[in-house]
């Protein structure tokens, strides 16, 4: 049976199309070492089929074989090595392909596949350069035969325009996926809140966390977990994470979990002795307190552009009041001396890649949210270890508050909301 994404995706680009939708390769580690594989998220969105060098051929046209995969075939004596393939049988056995070949003759066939169709839904430049090269070479054959009654496709046309929207909208079933992804994270940095101690190694934390992830059915990380301490947390992508966690540090921690071909992204930050100062409390409860009101934002018809300027004005007069910056609000925002402290965006979609596909703009206008869409919402402040003419009690604080957020016709559902965020519930929950 044809995934409901599939048969959607058949309806949008239309009866006179052809689309060609390459799945991801292996890629090699060291020597004869590969880096764990993941499937191509457009790849597995439509298709579910999880083998590398894989290739999906969809022609809504043909009533008889409208879904073709191309897959590596059965290999008995690689399997011993590698593991089971689905091979061409269980291509059309199990994932709902009318037809299947083995991948090598994907060259040979594709020309006559791509003959008749008018467009042709193809993502060309997007690093498959060998593929590339077999889709052009078929275009330009089929143009020589014009005489013999083939036509190529007089268009190309970035499959992006249609799949990368169909991905930014989430169904009911990718929301549960998402809000499970959402909760192993969530239960993962209260685990380490409550494990974290002076003394400590950074990379002592990103292993709890991780492990919480596999142990409780999660793929992997969603993306390389960020384990900052003191003036490490204010390195936006810090990954080392090497780094001691010392008495009186606050500890940042960027991480998600991936379930199911789903991710979350989640940022907190917490004091590693249990108790804020009054410094890191000043600080932190100003971007609590803006991250708190960008996510109530977080409605249809609202644009991230909007909630982004709400972010800047709300840090940029807690950042004057603290005396971080000097002068009057409206004109430091325009100057734009507030990415001193505070350089990144708000936020951004998310779905199975962390930061999902989707236009944010139509024609250089703000895209408005709409229901169905997720997005963080991740405000920050970051006070480097050198600033100089501030209070030195900032020095070397970062915080970054981040929550997953869903865009209903009810306003904002916060995925990541198991894990605590406020000072108070913090503080008891990190009491040594």
């Amino acid at each position: 049976m044809i995934r409901p994404q599939l048969a959607e995706f058949m309806k949008r680009i239309g009866e006179d199309s052809i689309a060609i939708i390459p799945g991801a390769r292996e890629v090699t580690r060291s020597n004869d070492s590969n880096f764990r594989f993941r499937q191509d998220s457009d790849f597995q969105y439509l298709t579910g089929f999880e083998e590398p060098e894989s290739i999906a051929v969809i022609k809504p046209a043909d009533e008889e074989h409208p879904y073709t995969l191309f897959v590596r075939p059965r290999d008995p004596e690689k399997e011993v090595w590698d593991g089971r393939r689905a091979g061409v049988e269980g291509a059309l056995e199990s994932y709902g392909a009318s037809a299947a070949f083995p991948v090598a003759e994907f060259e040979e066939k594709i020309t006559d596949l791509i003959s008749g169709a008018t467009n042709l839904y193809y993502r060309i430049g997007n690093g498959n350069f060998e593929l590339d090269d077999i889709i052009i070479n078929s275009i330009r054959r089929l143009r020589a035969l014009s005489r013999k009654g083939k036509s190529a496709p007089q268009s190309i046309i970035d499959t992006a325009a249609v799949l990368h929207e169909m991905r930014l909208i989430k169904s009911a079933e990718e929301i549960e996926l998402m809000q499970r992804a959402a909760d192993i994270a969530a239960e993962a940095h209260i685990e380490a809140m409550k494990a974290a101690r002076p003394g400590m190694k950074e990379y002592e934390i990103e292993a709890l966390l991780e492990y919480y992830f596999r142990r409780h059915g999660a793929s992997a990380p969603a993306y390389t977990s960020i384990v900052g301490s003191g003036a490490n947390a204010t390195v936006l992508h810090y990954v080392t994470n090497d780094g001691t966690l010392n008495d009186g540090d606050l500890l940042l921690i960027d991480a998600g979990a991936e379930y199911r071909g789903y991710a979350s992204d989640i940022t907190r930050t917490f004091p590693v002795n249990g108790r804020f100062t009054e410094a890191q409390r000043e600080i932190y409860e100003l971007v609590l307190e803006t991250q708190v009101a960008c996510v109530e934002m977080v409605r249809p018809g609202v644009t991230n552009d909007e909630i982004k300027q709400r972010s800047i004005e709300m840090l940029t007069e807690g950042m004057v009041r603290l005396g971080l910056l000097q002068g009057e609000p409206e004109k430091l925002i325009e100057e734009e001396k507030y990415k001193q402290f505070y350089m990144h965006g708000l936020g951004h979609y998310l779905g199975m890649d962390v930061h999902d596909v989707g236009r944010y703009y139509h024609k250089e206008e703000a895209r408005k949210l709409e229901p169905g869409m997720v997005m963080t919402v991740e405000p920050g402040l970051y006070v480097a270890a050198d600033t100089k003419e501030i209070p030195e009690k900032y020095l070397g604080i970062g915080v970054r508050i981040e929550d997953d957020v869903l865009v209903t016709e009810n306003g904002p559902r916060v995925l990541s909301g198991k894990a605590p965020k406020h000072v108070e519930e913090i503080e008891e929950l990190t009491a040594r």
